[in-house]
């Protein structure tokens, strides 16, 4: 403008007319207002908004937009999916802002996308674009995710696009079902089913679940996994299928890796059409719930495949998942010391700091540690800095509200994990934390498969201990016990519930495993340990004593 403001001046207003106006009008966008060599265009579709963008990039480049002093005009355009306010013909609001901030962040005649633009419309349009990595935009709060777009770039095909790089949290896309009922009208049961799984996964907030939008791009294509993998920057990815006939309906659903195409996890869902919204919601919960440790598990592999030199905090993190629900005093010194490594790598890392807090409570409560006070308060440090830094994440909320259940914080327990339910429904872990006998139960039933459920027998078991049922009880601990026999805490439970059941004999040997395990085990370390009411506790001690333990 300060060389030649009238030559400026009139091939900006060329570019306007001749591309700019005509191609917002050809993708349904609406010029909202002109600031001065700026404009802001708002679009109902984010795939409208990118081709747009697109186009008038292209054209602005084959165009003549060279002033009289011989500068060519080049324009950076940004572009962002989210809310905006909407007063009179104006907008405002984060979204707007957003966009504008990434318009700077974007090479001259070229095109910045937001995490959010990207992820619903890269699937559905044939143009590339680089991975611009989290910057951070001026004014705006948070780091927000780049993707960049250049007329000089090649366009390649969907096949060749770049891999994104997988986020540090397990990552899946649910794929849209395959109607195989040879009936369109089932399409939207399939569908239905889909988006239901979508959005309970989404909610869980160490998941990084692919929107609904960009895994329904897929749909009718015959795409392998690795390459949905890699345009999608998914480590798993859920497939399914609906097949009618008569009345009755089949629905079946696999997991698979999408490094190798490993088929990780399966199952089918039977049920009849006239309970089709209940069989929907039926599925939706068992299959959130299965894919939590089946992913978790698979996870844990992945890091293992890591050569040393290559490990994060998140790796680190992986290796000691498995040693940490093992409720083994070897088992939790060995994830402390891979969570540790982690928290040096990380300091802030909220879910190894959580993992941690569960280890030092496992020390205080299956009596692993003399001094279990000390052990108690490591957990709520751990478990309370945690929180502090992901106050919204339920699985760190459990394990804070498990935390205060130890150190007998009853009500902040059950706040904190009431909260966790009502952000994921389908977490069995946080169920079995809960209690009592409905809350075990429906842990068992939604997560099968889950390594912990031995817990949840326990926890049965301690259910049935507290009613008096001292059989029953009995019988809930030994199947816990077949399920992990090293968890030999149970004999605790076990012994007092059998001499109550009036199996002495059975009581004796129990008893007599307790003390190998635990010589200096008396019942004052149990009473401290445990957080049954004082009456119960009084009762077990009794029984305790009966068989030999020392009172203190």
């Amino acid at each position: 403008m300060g060389e030649d403001e009238d030559g400026t001046l009139a091939a900006l207003k060329s570019l306007h007319s001749k591309i700019f106006a005509p191609k917002v009008a050809e993708h349904r966008g609406r010029i909202v207002k002109l600031m001065g060599d700026g404009a802001l265009v708002e679009f109902g579709s984010v795939v409208d908004a990118v081709s747009c963008a697109i186009a008038i990039q292209q054209a602005a480049a084959r165009a003549d937009t060279v002033t009289d002093s011989g500068d060519g005009i080049a324009l950076r355009i940004g572009v962002h999916m989210g809310d905006v306010i909407i007063e009179g013909r104006d907008i405002y609001g984060d979204g707007v802002n957003i966009a504008a901030r990434l318009q700077e962040v974007a090479t001259p005649g070229g095109i910045a996308l937001s995490g959010s633009a990207y992820e619903h419309a890269a699937s559905k349009l044939t143009a590339g674009f680089t991975d611009g990595g989290r910057q951070s935009l001026k004014n705006i709060a948070q780091p927000v995710q780049v993707f960049l777009w250049s007329p000089d770039m090649e366009t390649p095909s969907r096949a060749k696009r770049a891999a994104h790089a997988l986020p540090d949290k397990p990552s899946i896309a649910v794929l849209p079902f395959d109607n195989m009922s040879g009936d369109p009208a089932q399409e939207y049961f399939a569908d239905g089913v889909v988006e239901a799984i979508t959005a309970t996964l989404s909610r869980i907030k160490s998941f990084f679940v692919i929107a609904r939008n960009s895994a329904f791009a897929y749909k009718g294509r015959a795409v392998n996994v690795r390459q949905i993998g890699q345009e999608l920057g998914v480590a798993y990815v859920l497939e399914g299928s609906v097949q009618k006939a008569g009345n009755r309906l089949r629905i079946t659903v696999q997991l698979i890796e999408t490094a190798g195409g490993a088929h990780l996890w399966a199952e089918k869902y039977d049920g009849a059409l006239d309970d089709i919204f209940d069989l929907q919601d039926q599925i939706t919960e068992q299959v959130a719930g299965a894919l939590q440790p089946s992913i978790r598990l698979a996870e844990v592999e992945r890091s293992r495949r890591k050569r040393p030199q290559d490990l994060g905090a998140y790796d680190y993190t992986m290796r000691a998942m498995p040693h940490v629900w093992m409720l083994e005093k070897e088992e939790a010194a060995q994830a402390l010391d891979l969570l540790d490594k982690a928290l040096q790598i990380d300091p802030d890392y909220p879910l190894a700091q959580a993992l941690a807090a569960w280890c030092w409570a496992q020390r205080s409560v299956y009596n692993w540690q003399s001094d279990t006070s000390g052990a108690r308060a490591m957990a709520l440090q751990c478990a309370e800095r945690a929180a502090s830094l992901s106050s919204d994440d339920p699985l760190i909320l459990a394990i804070l509200g498990a935390v205060h259940t130890f150190a007998r914080n009853y009500g902040a327990a059950r706040v904190l994990l009431e909260r966790a339910i009502q952000l994921d429904p389908n977490a069995a872990w946080t169920l079995s934390r809960l209690g009592w006998l409905e809350h075990f139960h429906r842990a068992l039933r939604l997560s099968p498969l889950d390594p912990m459920n031995f817990n949840n027998l326990v926890g049965l078991g301690s259910a049935r201990q507290v009613a008096g049922d001292d059989n029953a009880a009995a019988e809930y601990f030994l199947r816990a016990l077949q399920e992990r026999p090293n968890a030999q805490w149970v004999h605790r439970n076990l012994a007092p519930a059998l001499l109550g059941a009036g199996r002495e004999a059975e009581a004796q040997a129990s008893r007599d495993t307790l003390v190998e395990a635990y010589p200096a085990f008396t019942v004052a370390k149990f009473k401290e340990a445990m957080v049954f009411s004082p009456a119960v506790l009084d009762r077990i001690g009794k029984q305790l004593e009966a068989l030999g333990i020392p009172a203190g």
